[in-house]
């Protein structure tokens, strides 16, 4: 392993908080990420990362390596980058949720489009799970745990399963105070969803749809014309709350955030027009009003 590849390894342990997490993201082996941590110390005669069985902790000089290994990696990967092509074209395929797709990826990928002329992209909305690799996408957009532990993957925010109602509904049949209230409501929910509904404090709650639809849109229609109570995320009900449509049931009892991430096969060897996107993508997702708290 060359000197350049130990900055490389010495900056993912750093950025991944973890050795394993730095082996999953170079996709090597973890003694082969440790032996070269090692190496690195031992030929600069001095401790760069404090491991103990529980966590990893940068010393002062670790630290000041990690800021200067950066540069030294970005700017390699921008000249890579400039010398393979001085600019992007070709075909990336995306893949997201339908209604965060259209409401918050699309945009994102209008705004590159007009960027860079000679790109195309190739979007495909489903709220089924769309294998990378099979399905030759380049990235997607995955909302709470992966499954494929193969995967890169950038956390970009959160998102909450909210329960939601009409304002109608509740004077009709009256606002539920506590989870197990909700066996005594109509309830709207989706075809896939389970016959349980979990809460915080591991409490959980057996349900007895009243209507149950294979969309989300339908499922909001039906929540707005006071058929029940329905359990959400909270980006899918964000406009109806602000505009007074809907009302949020029950927050203290909602369960831990799921992590809204960015997927993709590899990082090391991203082409530039998948490195481009991908960084267009960290930077603006996040700064986006749709994870509620």
């Amino acid at each position: 392993m060359d000197r350049f590849d130990e900055l490389e390894v010495f900056v993912a342990v750093i950025q991944q908080g973890s050795l394993a997490g730095a082996a999953r993201l170079l996709q090597r082996s973890p003694p082969v990420i440790t032996r070269t941590l090692n190496t690195l110390e031992a030929r600069l005669a001095t401790t760069l990362i404090e491991r103990t069985t529980r966590q990893l902790a940068p010393t002062e000089a670790g630290w000041q390596l990690f800021e200067q290994a950066q540069r030294v990696l970005s700017d390699y990967q921008r000249a890579i980058d400039s010398a393979h092509h001085s600019g992007l074209h070709g075909l990336l395929r995306l893949t997201a949720p339908v209604q965060f797709g259209r409401r918050h990826v699309m945009p994102l990928v209008n705004a590159f489009l007009q960027q860079h002329a000679e790109m195309q992209i190739e979007v495909v909305l489903s709220d089924s799970y769309q294998d990378l690799i099979e399905n030759g996408l380049d990235i997607a957009l995955r909302i709470g745990a992966l499954q494929d532990s193969s995967m890169v993957a950038r956390q970009v925010g959160t998102v909450r399963s909210t329960l939601v109602a009409s304002p109608d509904y509740l004077q009709q049949a009256g606002t539920p105070v506590h989870p197990t209230e909700l066996t005594q409501h109509a309830l709207v929910t989706s075809l896939r969803h389970t016959r349980e509904w979990r809460f915080a404090h591991d409490l959980r709650v057996r349900i007895t749809p009243r209507l149950r639809v294979n969309d989300v849109e339908s499922q909001l229609e039906a929540l707005r014309s006071a058929h029940g109570i329905g359990r959400l995320l909270s980006y899918q009900v964000l406009d109806d709350i602000h505009s007074g449509k809907l009302l949020r049931l029950l927050p203290e009892w909602e369960p831990s955030p799921l992590p809204v991430q960015l997927v993709t096969q590899r990082v090391k060897n991203m082409t530039p027009k998948v490195r481009q996107f991908w960084d267009f993508a960290l930077e603006k997702l996040p700064l986006l009003p749709c994870f509620a708290e």
